[in-house]
């Protein structure tokens, strides 16, 4: 059984301005790389539907929702806050990367696909359950997980989270969700500057100090997430995929290399093995070196497929 990628043409017409390093190539960087390393062909493609309404408000408010939805500028960008900016395809694009993840799980659930992983933008998990930031719109990630709970009626579900940037919305989302295990590694002091303090028993933290390179996220997973995920036992794994911690990507400080990627991707498939039947959907989160984007995600995708 094949991994199926999701994705959609909308995702690339979503700007934030000239020189934002959210920008459509990241998408065209993970595709040439897919193509180069003979990966693509055996992927099941799927478009992206547009999440629903009720799919979005399991996890966001619904005047969260009408505030970015009416948002939308007509022309230009406009913004809301610093960091995150809307176009006239903005609202669009996060619809498709929301149902994407939808799409994602339903697959991975039904037996349909062996895993997921979903080529989106606006990343996601930055958005907290009624504020938008970080680049992000709605929390693609959460909005899976909550459909993986609410629809398909599963008990447990993890999140394993290996952006740079601690996952702040998703944290927000299910602190204290006895239903959710959280398991993320990001570099701290760095934005958003949260993720230390009075975290609740369901999230498990780990920050890193700028520097800190591939050693020390092994001994992290072996000593921290492996543990909690081990003891929770997911019925379903969701991945924040975050690939900004790469030693090549200059948002960050953290050294990570592809092995790395490949590395912690294989943890999380061991553990799915055990209690999960396999099932993981991943999400793309950071990641804004174009080459070492597209040869990270070739190595994530590849461990995740079993090729």
């Amino acid at each position: 059984m094949t991994i199926a990628y999701i994705t959609h043409p909308d995702c690339l017409k979503h700007q934030m301005g000239l020189h934002h390093p959210e920008c459509p190539e990241r998408l065209g960087a993970i595709e040439d790389q897919l193509l180069a390393s003979s990966l693509s062909g055996l992927l099941q493609h799927h478009e992206a539907p547009l999440a629903t309404v009720e799919q979005i408000t399991r996890v966001h408010p619904v005047d969260q929702y009408e505030a970015i939805r009416d948002a939308t500028p007509e022309a230009g960008i406009v913004h809301l806050d610093p960091d995150t900016a809307m176009c006239p395809d903005s609202f669009a694009a996060a619809m498709r990367a929301a149902g994407a993840a939808v799409l994602a799980t339903d697959l991975v659930v039904s037996g349909r696909a062996r895993s997921a992983f979903c080529a989106v933008r606006p990343p996601g998990h930055h958005a907290m359950r009624g504020r938008a930031m970080g680049f992000c719109l709605f929390n693609n990630v959460a909005i899976a997980a909550m459909h993986a709970l609410e629809h398909h009626g599963l008990k447990r579900v993890a999140l394993v989270d290996f952006d740079v940037h601690h996952g702040n919305g998703t944290e927000d989302i299910f602190s204290g969700d006895e239903r959710t295990v959280m398991v993320s590694i990001f570099q701290h002091p760095y934005y958003p500057y949260s993720g230390t303090e009075s975290a609740a028993s369901n999230m498990h933290n780990a920050p890193l100090r700028a520097g800190s390179g591939g050693d020390l996220l092994r001994k992290t997973v072996e000593t921290s997430w492996l543990p909690a995920l081990e003891e929770f036992r997911p019925q379903m794994i969701f991945v924040s995929a975050g690939f900004d911690a790469h030693a090549e990507d200059e948002m960050g400080g953290l050294r990570f290399v592809e092995a790395d990627y490949a590395w912690v991707t294989q943890r999380v498939v061991e553990v799915a093995a055990r209690h999960s039947n396999g099932r993981i959907v991943s999400v793309l989160e950071g990641g804004y070196a174009l080459s070492a984007l597209g040869r990270s995600v070739a190595a994530h995708i590849k461990v995740l497929g079993g090729y």
